[in-house]
Formats: C-alpha cells, structure tokens, sequence
C-alpha cells in the first residue's frame, strides 16, 4: 500500500510541482513512512491463539470450570513412608578423592544430605510453612493450574496495590519466592519503600509441582503464557506487572508481547537472547579492547570475558542437562522420579554451580551458603510428591526445536517497560546495549553486587528492592 502511494506521489511530483519542491516532499513521506513503520513496530504483538491439554478431545458439551478452588497441600503418611524406605535402600557409588563439585554432585556429600532428609527433614513441619500463602486451583486448557495468591496485609488509606505475576523456572518451583513475597506485600515491615504494595500471584508452570501436566506433545512457553493471561483475567486483572528467571522469563516475555496492553511492566533477573547476531559477535570483538565502542560498560567487560577466555568448556560443562531434557526427557525422567536421591542430586547441583561457579571448588557444593537445606529439599519434595521431575523436563523438549532462533518472539520486540536486575554470577550476561535489541523500552537496569541465578531464592531483598524502583518508575512517567 505504501509503495502504491509513494509512487503515485512521485508522479503527481513530477507532472505538477516545481522541482525545487522535491526535497522537502520527498522528505515528508518519508519521515510519514518511517513514523508509520515505528508505530508498527511498538503495536505489533503475537497471536494469543488457543488451545486444550487435557487427556481426549476438548469438550464440546460445556464450557470449562472457571471456579477458582481453594487447595491446600497435605504431607500423607504414605508418601511419607515410602520416602524413607527409598532413601534407606539408596545405593552410593565409591566416591572420588578430591572431586568436589568438577564431577557433579560430590558422593560424599550426597550422603550428608541423604541422612538428613531421612532423619532430620519434617515434610509435615514444611508442608504448614508452605501452606501459610494462600494456595488454589482453577482449570484452563483442560489443565488443572496451581498458584499462590498474596494480598498485602497492611495498607494506608487510600494506598494503591500493584498486582504482580511471578513466574519461576527449571528446577525450582513456585516456594522460590516464599522469602521475597513477604518483602513485596507488606515492604513497610521490611525496610523497604512502603507505598509500592503488591498483590502477589505465583503460578506453578504447567508440568511442574501442583500443576497438572499437558497429555499432549506441544505444551511450550507460548502456551504457558496464554493460560497466565487467563489466569489473570480470571482473578480480575486486566493490567499487571510481571516477573521472572529462567523459563519465567521467556513465558513472562512471551506474555507481554502477546498482549502487551495488558503487561504495564516487565521485570526479569535472567535475559536470555537469540544467538547468532552479527551485531553482538563485533560487540565482543572489540568490546574488549574498546568498549566505549560498542556501548559495554566496565562492568559488562569484567562479566563476560572472563568467563569466555577462562571458561569456554563451562558452556558445555554446564549445559549437559539441556542436552538430555532437550531431547530425550522421558528416559532420565524415569530414574528421577523412581530414585529419591537421584532426583535430590540432579537437583541440587543446580543449585550450587547455578548460584555461583566457583562453588564447584566446594566439598559440599558452597549450597548452605546461600540457602538452608530445610529450603532445598523442600523445593526437591515439590517435585518429588507430585511425580512430576519428567514432565517439568518436557518443557526443553518443546521449548529448544530445530527453529528456536526463529519463533514469533524473536520477530517480534518487547514493547512494554523493562526493567532487567543483572546479577554478577548469573550464568549469561546481557549487558544494556543487547538487550536493547529485544527490549525497545528500558525503564530500569540494575548491576547488582551479589546473586546468581536463582534471584529470588538467594537474595530476596536485592530483588525486591530492584522491582520496587522499576515499578516507581514506570508508574511517575
């Protein structure tokens, strides 16, 4: 269409105008055409389209249960049971001198942490401390979906409440932000600013936890974002703010560009880009001699060169598990969810090199550093008592196709206010420059001076301060 009436505008030109007029003409249809190609871009937005995961054929004959059910987690005499006799007949393998964490999970101190949930763990004691939020169920798609729902339990007249979506990643779960949802929805009793109040909701993702798992192939971050804007909408909210790492990321990111007229900011501790950018291989070219160059800060500098000239191999190091999870789930699925202490160990290891690399140099992985081990096992028992380690993996399989590089979000940017917390010993590090790339409004980015990969989990308070700056500023545009 535009081309049409560009060329007829030159005709009109050339048969009627005073050649002295052709440069500004000129010049005015195309500031219009590059105006009209800008606002294209800001509005474009992926198709929410539709979909049914449950077992058989979508019912015709009703429509679906919108009822939002209350739930409440039980710890059973019989899973209880059953744990134990498995954690009794564990098998352990001759450990190797002096490995540490090089080798994955130290043997040793497998065992440790084995006698312990034998002996010490209360799963009943955890189970009143994860039923202290509030928990429900509502089905959509033909799948039961979990989440937490946390109001704030001290508000000022007239104060204004921002309803947040959490969303988390592989292989945590929603209890992940047990420590940071008291910070959000009651900030006044934590030091924090207290007129930035949240109204917190936690979904597990389909597949993980509470949640029911897709009996169908195809179940990828595309449609785990359309059932979190149903989820939404179902409680009321038609604008939200939203947040993540790892997979929460991507189905956060996938959320605002579905329907960004909804999202009025978005907030994530992990970026993770398409590869395969000219622009970003020159980036690093010269990034390290000449910065300044190509818009790397210092700090980006002492973050991604070290890791990339001392630690090329850690990238394969380091992404085995996608490797599996990404191909063939199923067959690793099986001896997770039949080993207790094999599920632990997979688990758990994340935890450790995930939080920070060096933690690998660490006879019991560096993991009561940052966490307790009340807290790990109980992420470990979620996954454990609800069998579902096997489907949560299927989410690679669906997620990494032969056309990553090439799905609808990579076509399309994110619009929506961004804010990114970056924290030093996150496995990848996207410094503001990259990210620019995707996200077209960055309101907020932040070089925190601690944390990895699991934000929320580890350093409660950074990030919740982090989300209330992003959300200060979006809100006094």
């Amino acid at each position: 269409m535009w081309r049409q009436l560009l060329e007829e505008g030159r005709s009109a030109i050339n048969d009627h105008w005073p050649r002295c007029l052709l440069i500004p003409v000129a010049v005015g249809l195309g500031g219009a055409l590059l105006c009209w190609k800008l606002h294209g871009q800001k509005t474009k937005s992926i198709e929410l389209g539709e979909g049914w995961w449950g077992p058989g054929e979508k019912p015709h004959s009703h429509g679906e249960d919108t009822r939002v059910r209350p739930f409440v987690i039980e710890a059973s005499e019989a899973d209880i049971e059953d744990l134990h006799a498995r954690l009794d007949d564990t098998r352990f393998f001759l450990p190797l001198e002096d490995s540490r964490f090089h080798y994955g999970f130290n043997s040793t101190h497998l065992k440790k942490v084995i006698s312990y949930w034998r002996n010490a763990y209360d799963w009943k004691k955890q189970v009143k401390i994860l039923n202290k939020y509030p928990h429900f169920k509502t089905t959509i798609e033909g799948l039961d979906i979990h989440f937490i729902h946390v109001k704030p339990s001290h508000l000022t007249p007239g104060q204004k409440v921002y309803p947040i979506l959490m969303v988390h990643g592989w292989p945590g779960s929603f209890y992940e932000f047990y420590h940071i949802i008291p910070l959000l929805t009651d900030p006044g009793n934590h030091d924090l600013d207290p007129n930035i109040a949240f109204e917190v909701i936690c979904p597990s993702i389909p597949g993980y936890g509470f949640s029911g798992a897709s009996s169908k192939k195809g179940f990828n971050a595309f449609a785990a974002a359309r059932i979190f804007y149903k989820l939404m909408l179902r409680l009321g909210f038609h604008d939200f703010y939203l947040q993540g790492g790892d997979w929460g990321s991507r189905i956060t990111c996938i959320l605002s560009q579905m329907r960004p007229e909804s999202v009025k900011g978005l907030h994530l501790n992990f970026v993770l880009l398409p590869t395969g950018r000219l622009g970003r291989l020159k980036s690093l070219l010269l990034g390290r001699y000449a910065p300044w160059l190509v818009g790397l800060t210092r700090e980006d500098v002492r973050r991604i060169y070290p890791y990339m000239e001392k630690n090329v191999f850690a990238i394969l190091r380091e992404t085995g598990y996608l490797h599996i999870q990404a191909t063939k789930p199923d067959t690793i699925g099986s001896a997770l969810n039949d080993s207790p202490a094999g599920l632990a160990a997979y688990i758990l290891e994340k935890f450790s090199t995930w939080t920070d690399s060096s933690f690998r140099e660490e006879e019991d992985g560096g993991l009561n550093r940052k966490f307790s081990l009340d807290d790990l096992l109980t992420n470990v028992m979620i996954y454990w008592v609800t069998g579902s380690i096997a489907s949560s993996m299927r989410f690679y399989k669906e997620g990494f196709t032969r056309n990553y590089n090439h799905t609808p979000d990579t076509k399309v940017g994110v619009s929506v206010p961004a804010g990114i917390a970056a924290f030093p010993c996150e496995m990848v590090h996207a410094p503001r420059v990259w990210a620019r790339q995707k996200f077209h409004n960055i309101i907020s980015y932040t070089y925190l001076p601690r944390g990895g990969h699991f934000a929320a989990f580890e350093e409660p308070e950074l990030l919740a301060r982090d989300i209330q700056n992003f959300v200060s500023k979006v809100e006094k545009k």
